[in-house]
C-alpha cells in the first residue's frame, strides 16, 4: 500500500468541539475499538497498549474507545485481548487513563462478551463453554470445532442472563469507573454475544429474552437501564452494526428485517433520552464494512439513515472513511449536521497522530494487515519510531509486559 494524499480538515466541521456527555471534545475524529491482542496472559493491560493509547491522545481533546475488553473469565475466548473484571485490571487500565487524561483527552472501554464465537478449545483450558442466546454455531466449522474438543455452545439460562446484567457488568461497570474511563460502551455489533441476542438469526429463545422485538432487546436495555444506575446514562455508549454479515450474522437475510430491530432498539433509547436519561453516544458500524472487510457499494444492503431520523443525541460512525481521500467527502456529509463523531480505526494504527495530520493535511503512512493481530511491538508502537530507527528483529521479540514493572 502506497501512502494516502489528504487535503486538510482544519477549517472543516471535523475540528468544532462537540458535548459528549459532560466532556467536550475538540474534535469529531475518534479513535474506535480496535482489536489488537497485546495484553498479558491474563488479560491484563500492557506496557504496549499504554505507550499505544497515550501515543494516540496527543491532541488535546479527542475520544479513544479501548479495543474489546472482557466483562469475565465467561466472556472471554481469544488469548491476548484485555479484561476489566479484577482489581489487578482496573489498575493496570487506571494508569493508562491517567496517561490519556495527562495529554487532555478521554477514553472509553468497550464491554465485550464474545458469545457463541468464544474459542471452544481456549474455553475448555478455563473450563467453561461458550455460551449464547441459544445453541447455534456461526458455521458448521465452528460446530465441529467445538464438538472435536467437546465443548458445545450452550443457551444461557435466564438466572444466568439475570446474573450478567445485575452481577457480571455491574462489576465491570465498576471496575471501569475504578480504572477512570470516561465512558463504558456496550458492544452490541459484528454477532457477538450483546447482537445474538437481538437478532433473530442467533436468538431462538421463547421465554422473556427471545421472540418478539421487545423480548430480543431485553437484555440490552437491562443492561442500560441497570448500568445507568452505575456509571450514570451520560457516561455510557453503544455499538450496534445493523448490515454487518460478520460471524454469519444474517442480517437483511432475516424474516425480522433489521430496520425493524434495530428501530426498535433505538427507538428506546430515545425515549430514555427524552426522560432525562439519554446515553452519550451510539456507535454505529457503517455498511461500507463487515468485521474486518470493507463491503462494496453494490453489495450494502442497506444504510443507517434511519438511525439519525430516530435518535436525536450524539452519533458515532465509523466504516472506511479514507475510502475517498483526499477530499473525504462522505466524512464532511456525515458531520454536517453537527452531532456525528467519525472513527478511523485501522489508519489510526499506522498513524498516531492521525488527528494531527488529518486537520494539517499530510500523508497517512498506510497500515499492515499482517501485524494486526500478532503479539509483539512490530507494528503496533513501531509506527511512533522514525522508519529509520525500528529495527524488525528487536520489536518482533519485545513482548507484552505488565505496567507494574516500568
Amino acid at each position: 500500500m502506497s501512502s494516502v494524499k489528504i487535503s486538510p480538515l482544519k477549517d472543516s466541521e471535523a475540528f468544532q468541539s462537540i458535548k459528549v456527555g459532560n466532556n467536550t471534545l475538540q474534535t469529531k475524529i475518534v479513535y474506535p475499538p480496535t482489536t489488537r491482542f497485546r495484553a498479558l496472559e491474563d488479560h491484563t493491560p500492557s506496557d504496549l497498549q499504554l505507550q499505544y493509547y497515550g501515543d494516540r491522545s496527543t491532541f488535546q481533546g479527542t475520544l479513544l474507545i479501548t479495543e474489546g475488553t472482557f466483562v469475565s473469565p465467561q466472556a472471554s475466548g481469544y488469548e491476548g485481548a484485555p479484561g476489566i473484571w479484577t482489581d489487578k485490571h482496573a489498575k493496570a487500565w487506571k494508569v493508562i487513563t491517567d496517561k490519556v487524561h495527562a495529554n487532555g483527552s478521554f477514553i472509553s472501554t468497550q464491554l465485550w462478551f464474545l458469545g457463541r464465537v468464544a474459542d471452544p478449545a481456549v474455553m475448555k483450558t478455563r473450563g467453561l463453554n461458550p455460551v449464547s442466546a441459544s445453541a447455534t454455531y456461526e458455521s458448521d466449522a465452528a460446530k465441529e470445532a467445538a464438538e472435536s474438543v467437546s465443548n458445545p455452545v450452550r443457551a444461557l439460562t435466564t438466572q444466568e442472563i439475570k446474573d450478567l446484567v445485575y452481577k457480571t457488568y455491574a462489576n465491570a461497570a465498576q471496575k471501569a469507573m475504578d480504572a477512570g474511563f470516561d465512558y463504558i460502551e456496550f458492544h452490541a455489533a459484528h454477532g457477538f454475544l450483546l447482537d445474538q441476542f437481538l437478532q433473530p438469526c442467533t436468538n431462538q429463545r421463547t421465554d422473556e429474552y427471545g421472540g418478539s422485538i421487545e423480548n430480543r432487546a431485553r437484555f440490552v436495555l437491562e443492561l442500560i437501564d441497570h448500568l445507568s444506575t452505575i456509571v450514570g446514562a451520560d457516561k455510557i455508549g453503544i455499538r450496534i452494526s445493523p448490515w454487518a454479515t460478520y460471524h454469519n450474522m444474517k442480517a437483511h437475510k432475516d424474516a425480522v428485517h433489521p430496520l425493524t430491530t434495530f428501530s426498535y432498539l433505538v427507538h428506546e433509547l430515545q425515549q430514555r433520552a427524552d426522560k432525562g436519561l439519554g446515553i452519550a453516544y451510539i456507535s454505529v458500524v457503517e455498511p461500507r464494512v463487515s468485521g474486518l472487510d470493507n463491503v462494496d457499494k453494490e453489495d450494502q444492503a442497506g444504510d443507517n439513515e434511519f438511525i439519525g431520523k430516530i435518535w436525536k443525541g450524539v452519533l458515532l460512525k465509523a466504516g472506511n472513511y479514507s475510502y475517498d481521500a483526499p477530499t473525504f467527502t462522505t466524512l464532511k456529509e456525515d458531520i454536517a449536521d453537527k452531532r456525528t463523531l467519525v472513527g478511523f480505526s485501522r489508519y489510526f494504527t499506522s498513524n498516531p497522530n492521525l488527528v494531527w495530520k488529518l486537520r494539517d493535511g499530510i500523508d497517512l503512512v498506510p497500515y499492515d494487515r499482517n501485524t494486526f493481530y500478532s503479539d509483539n511491538n512490530y507494528g503496533y508502537n513501531t509506527f511512533s519510531m522514525a522508519p529509520e530507527e525500528v529495527d524488525k528483529e528487536i520489536e518482533i521479540k519485545r513482548l507484552a509486559l505488565a505496567i507494574e514493572t516500568l
